[in-house]
């Protein structure tokens, strides 16, 4: 089966320190089994895909301005990927699909779907943060469009501990997604 590795907003708003929107050490533990999956799905040859936040400074038109603060704007540090995923990024290119979303979902309002029929895919593996938020409805899209889900529960983090357990719950008992 063709499968694909989405790693869902990785980026240092989301995970570093004093990133604007970040899970913290949820999101910091998860780093070395996100870099590991990512390295595995190279190694084999499978389709990698990374799907990050696009937000532009002072954009009062987007759903999000009234919900959280400003995060992963375009050209700051904070959008790049997070510690050793981003030097992987840099040596693999080539290998890597990288996808700027604008919704929660990395389906809505991008080439993904697309991009993973052509190659024939029907699984995807997603990872990334955060939990509750990009990485569920994401893999709820994923599920409208027939997709097989497997969600890596050491490579996922939220920065709300029961939207993170939700989440999983939700993965598995609604979306019949492998929770390796």
């Amino acid at each position: 089966m063709n499968k694909a590795l989405l790693v869902v907003d990785y980026t240092n708003d989301f995970v570093a320190q004093d990133g604007a929107l970040t899970c913290g050490a949820p999101g910091q533990e998860i780093k070395e089994a996100i870099c590991a999956l990512t390295e595995q799905f190279l190694e084999t040859g499978d389709f990698v895909v990374m799907p990050v936040d696009l937000h532009k400074a002072n954009d009062s038109y987007h759903p999000e301005t009234k919900l959280f603060p400003p995060h992963n704007i375009e050209g700051t540090e904070g959008r790049k990927l997070y510690g050793r995923l981003q030097d992987i990024y840099d040596r693999h290119q080539e290998d890597i699909v990288w996808m700027d979303k604008t919704r929660y979902s990395a389906f809505a309002g991008t080439r993904l779907e697309l991009l993973l029929r052509e190659r024939s895919i029907e699984e995807v593996h997603i990872v990334g943060v955060c939990t509750d938020i990009c990485v569920l409805h994401t893999a709820i899209d994923a599920y409208n469009k027939g997709f097989e889900i497997v969600i890596h529960e050491q490579a996922v983090a939220s920065f709300d501990d029961a939207g993170h357990r939700y989440a999983m719950r939700h993965f598995e008992t609604i979306l019949g997604a492998r929770i390796k």
